[in-house]
C-alpha cells in the first residue's frame, strides 16, 4: 500500500485523477470529481457504515445523497424531523412518491441515513452515490482518514489522460 501512496504523491503533481478505488473485501469506494460510489456488501459491519460517513462529512459537509422513497403522506414530515431535505413529492399509487437529499452537514440525517443502510444490508447488498466537491487533495485526505479502518487497501487508480486532454483544448 506504500508503494501505491507514494505513486499518487508523485503523479498528482503532474497529472490529476480520473478515479480512486478502496477499500476491503466487504465495501468498496470509489472517489472522482463530482461523486463517491460506495459498494457495502451484507457482512459490513455497522461500525464501517458509519466511520466511512462520517469521514466523507469531514472532508466535505457540502456532500449530499440522494433518495426517492414512497411512503404515506405523515412519513414525509417524520423524514424530515431526522434531518432530510425534502426536494419534491407527488402523489403515486401507492402513496407519494418524495425525492430527499441526506445531507452530510446533518449529524442526525448521517445517524438515520446510517441505520437506513444497517438494515437493508441484512437483506442485501446496498450501493449508494454521494455527490460532493472533492478534487485531488480530498480525495487524498479521505483516504488518511478511511486507511484506519482494518484491512483498508487502496485497490485502483486511474489518472486524467493528459494527452486526451491536449488534443480537446
Amino acid at each position: 500500500m506504500e508503494s501505491i501512496e507514494r505513486d499518487i504523491k508523485e503523479n498528482t503533481s503532474n497529472q490529476s485523477l480520473s478515479s480512486y478505488e478502496m477499500g476491503r473485501d466487504d465495501v468498496n469506494v470509489i472517489c472522482t470529481y463530482g461523486k463517491i460510489s460506495v459498494w457495502f456488501g451484507r457482512q459490513t459491519p455497522e461500525v464501517v457504515v458509519g466511520r466511512i460517513l462520517i469521514s466523507i462529512s469531514r472532508i466535505d459537509k457540502s456532500a449530499v445523497h440522494e433518495v426517492e422513497i414512497v411512503c404515506p403522506f405523515e412519513k414525509i414530515t417524520e423524514y424530515e424531523s431526522h434531518g432530510y431535505v425534502l426536494v419534491s413529492y407527488a402523489k403515486c399509487e401507492s402513496g407519494y412518491r418524495a425525492t430527499f437529499h441526506i445531507p452530510f452537514y446533518n449529524k442526525k440525517a448521517l445517524f438515520f441515513f446510517a441505520e437506513h443502510i444497517v438494515r437493508k444490508l441484512q437483506q442485501r447488498d446496498v450501493k449508494i452515490d454521494i455527490y460532493w466537491n472533492g478534487d485531488d487533495s480530498d480525495i487524498t485526505r479521505l483516504t488518511e482518514h478511511l486507511k484506519e479502518i482494518d484491512d483498508w487497501k487502496v485497490k485502483n487508480i486511474n489518472y486524467k489522460d493528459s494527452s486526451k486532454e491536449k488534443q480537446e483544448k
